[in-house]
């Protein structure tokens, strides 16, 4: 059984993949950011751009970005006989606009502002599932992993009392796998489990003895643990 990686293996890994999101994050033709509630990109479009000049369609787990009468920045997936037909033009010209997960329409805009460099389109999406990540913005774009997210506590301040118990659980899961140590609920249900054996030693012995034998699951299922105290 192979050992565990070392603090200082883990360590190595970590900077070697941050390294290979930054350089693969870099080379996507907008930017973006995100917390467990929403997701936020900005898109560079040059400084003569105005809004009647784009065409920016949001929808439920649709993205688009473009600058009318050039390739999309953004695209939703078009059907395979167009790939057939423009192919050299258009399949490596664009991100394609498929969102990993669903939106709220309603809640989510965008604006175009100016920028020292030119012009942006500022594009906040309102997840419809706040109790997750995203790996990236359109699935067709490299992924980020995840577990490595590490909220600011100010962010954390702004959610709810449920939602901030919620991520706080998944960080501290999070962190748990990646020293190969149990997850919250492995923990609790280790402790029940300890509990148990503690006050029905005699029951524990008698489920390991049926199993060693192969003993039927409907001999096992028979058995009482309907008295068993946890408290």
């Amino acid at each position: 059984m192979p050992s565990s990686p070392t603090p200082e293996e883990r360590e190595k890994a970590d900077a070697e993949l941050k390294a290979k999101e930054k350089v693969e994050q870099d080379a996507l033709p907008y930017k973006w950011t995100q917390t467990i509630q929403d997701v936020d990109i900005t898109v560079p479009v040059p400084g003569n751009i105005k809004g009647r000049d784009l065409e920016v369609v949001l929808a439920k787990n649709k993205l688009k970005v473009a600058v009318k009468g050039q390739t999309p920045i953004i695209d939703v997936r078009l059907p395979t006989c167009y790939y057939q037909a423009h192919i050299k033009l258009t399949l490596d010209a664009f991100q394609q606009g498929d969102l990993p997960k669903a939106i709220h329409v309603d809640e989510s805009t965008w604006t175009l502002e100016p920028v020292s460099s030119g012009k942006e389109v500022s594009i906040h999406l309102d997840k419809v599932n706040k109790m997750e990540w995203w790996a990236h913005v359109v699935t067709s774009a490299p992924a980020i992993d995840t577990s490595k997210i590490q909220p600011e506590n100010s962010k954390l301040s702004d959610l709810d009392g449920e939602t901030r118990t919620m991520v706080e659980k998944m960080m501290y899961d999070q962190r748990q796998k990646e020293m190969g140590k149990p997850t919250s609920d492995e923990e609790k249900k280790m402790d029940m489990l300890k509990k148990f054996q503690e006050q029905h030693p005699g029951e524990i012995q008698r489920l390991f003895g049926a199993i060693m034998m192969g003993v039927s699951a409907n001999v096992i299922a028979e058995m009482d643990f309907s008295k068993a105290k946890m408290g």
